[in-house]
């Protein structure tokens, strides 16, 4: 007698939540790799971690999951694409086809690679020396090519890579929002820093103590919900948010004791994905309804706390005492309106973390445009910085005087991380999609904030977002969540009604 399609469908997850442990243990290895691992363990952590990548896909890829993907293709439990089990059985299927095309020896080689690319870049970037990182770089873009050519790809490598971040997106149709959030950024960054109206930056130059700077970010991502009995904040060289079980979520900044928006927005940015992580179904941990989205819905929850809430004024009504309680000596003599102009000051910058709402995404199109060329075989890796340098100087004015300020100062591709980056803008759009519609449903947000009530904007975000897992795609469910398509219009529309009543543009 053959198993009932119930009986089948728990197996399928049993073996997913397995996986989803080694994959568990695999992350934690990396957040230690770059936050507590001493230098020399370098090379046996990167054996550590390939081999646990290597048994992860192997699992991914084992015959008995299509065996029961297939059972459970025509039963009643995938009917409903948008129900957990519906939502299980097709992104199960969707992975497992994905990785069947991957050969084990390729994973395998290109985690090796990139764990020790992580690290040749840290000793890189931290001795301004691009010559020792290239040899890594050229190979990291040699072996996704090849990931690109075994699973294929509708019109270019990058589709493959894109897919990888923000399923289902294709290449030309992230170039196309790209370039027409362009055309209309680069006016308004222009009016803007030719209106006269400059905020004094000193103020965040002073002197902010590093414990004192921990104390008062770790109250802050407290306020805005995150746990953290379930998750704890490090020090790194990039940060970065690591989500190690259903109740482990590890978030990291790094600390400028001479730039207060350093650390302070690293970790508003960080705590946005943590709170992401820590919305997330744990009853189903390891399986679609568990798991985010796509990269850009992710980077949409981390952009909106650092920014839409983080640089309002409203927040900084509620918050600015308690910074000038913490920060007597570097505060006490500013304003709210000076404080809060300081923290949304636009100009051309060389470093995309630091960078403004309004600049920001010109970070991301450059080293969108660089990837790419670099992946079709247009610009050899040797030339990055150089061609980094010349996109700087034509988009954004200004020209990195070190290459650890200009192509060293991200650690993506080191990582293998390519494909990445245009999820940043993708969040920033969907963030103000987002942002604008809770405005409507929760009838202003901005009073909430200014009184320190931060559990209705992360309710709704909960309700909204977090708790549906992957049942929806990212079209899919920014159509559910504010009844649209996705638009560039939303984010326009913020930075016009934040920035210019700043500038005293009409």
């Amino acid at each position: 007698m053959n198993p009932s399609p119930a009986a089948v469908y728990d197996q399928l997850c049993n073996e997913v939540r397995q996986t989803a442990m080694i994959e568990s243990i695999q992350e934690l290895l990396g957040w230690d790799e770059r936050t507590m691992m001493p230098a020399a363990a370098g090379e046996y952590r990167a054996e550590q971690i390939t081999y646990l990548s290597g048994l992860a896909h192997g699992r991914r890829t084992d015959a008995q999951l299509g065996a029961w993907l297939d059972e459970l293709a025509d039963s009643p439990l995938a009917a409903d694409p948008h129900s957990p089990a519906g939502a299980t059985i097709r992104e199960v299927r969707r992975d497992y086809e994905k990785r069947c095309k991957l050969p084990r020896s390729l994973v395998e080689e290109l985690t090796r690679v990139c764990v020790l690319g992580q690290q040749a870049w840290t000793e890189a970037r931290r001795n301004d020396d691009f010559a020792s990182f290239l040899p890594h770089v050229e190979r990291i873009f040699q072996l996704k090519r090849q990931q690109a050519e075994a699973v294929g790809y509708a019109d270019e490598p990058y589709d493959a890579l894109l897919d990888d971040f923000e399923p289902q997106a294709r290449t030309a149709d992230v170039a196309g929002v790209l370039a027409q959030l362009r055309e209309q950024l680069t006016p308004l960054v222009a009016a803007l820093v030719d209106s006269g109206r400059k905020p004094n930056r000193e103020i965040l130059r002073r002197r902010y103590p590093v414990a004192a700077q921990e104390t008062f970010g770790k109250q802050a991502a407290t306020a805005i919900g995150f746990d953290f009995q379930r998750g704890r904040l490090n020090v790194t060289h990039h940060p970065f948010c690591a989500g190690t079980g259903p109740h482990d979520c590890r978030i990291t900044t790094r600390y400028d004791e001479h730039f207060f928006p350093t650390a302070f927005f690293g970790i508003l940015h960080e705590a946005g994905h943590g709170l992401y992580d820590q919305g997330l179904p744990t009853e189903f941990y390891g399986l679609p309804p568990g798991t985010f989205v796509s990269l850009g819905i992710h980077e949409s929850q981390s952009r909106l706390w650092e920014n839409a809430v983080g640089r309002s004024r409203a927040f900084w009504q509620h918050f600015f005492p308690l910074a000038q309680q913490q920060f007597p000596d570097a505060l006490g003599d500013v304003s709210l309106d000076d404080f809060h102009f300081a923290v949304n000051d636009v100009r051309p910058s060389l470093i995309r973390v630091e960078a403004d709402e309004a600049t920001y995404n010109l970070h991301i199109i450059i080293r969108f445009e660089l990837e790419r060329a670099v992946l079709r075989g247009e610009l050899a890796a040797a030339d990055l910085p150089g061609a980094w340098r010349e996109k700087y100087r034509v988009d954004l004015g200004i020209e990195p005087p070190h290459d650890a300020d200009g192509v060293l100062q991200d650690i993506h591709w080191s990582a293998g991380l390519i494909g990445y980056f245009p999820t940043y803008t993708l969040g920033n759009l969907y963030a103000a999609q987002f942002f604008q519609q809770a405005d409507a449903d929760l009838g202003g947000v901005e009073p909430l904030l200014a009184r320190g009530e931060f559990a209705p904007l992360l309710y709704w975000l909960r309700e909204r977002i977090h708790a549906r897992g992957q049942c929806f795609s990212a079209a899919e469910l920014v159509a559910a969540v504010t009844g649209r398509p996705l638009s560039h219009q939303p984010l326009l529309e913020q930075l016009r009604h934040k920035f210019e009543p700043l500038y005293g543009i009409e």
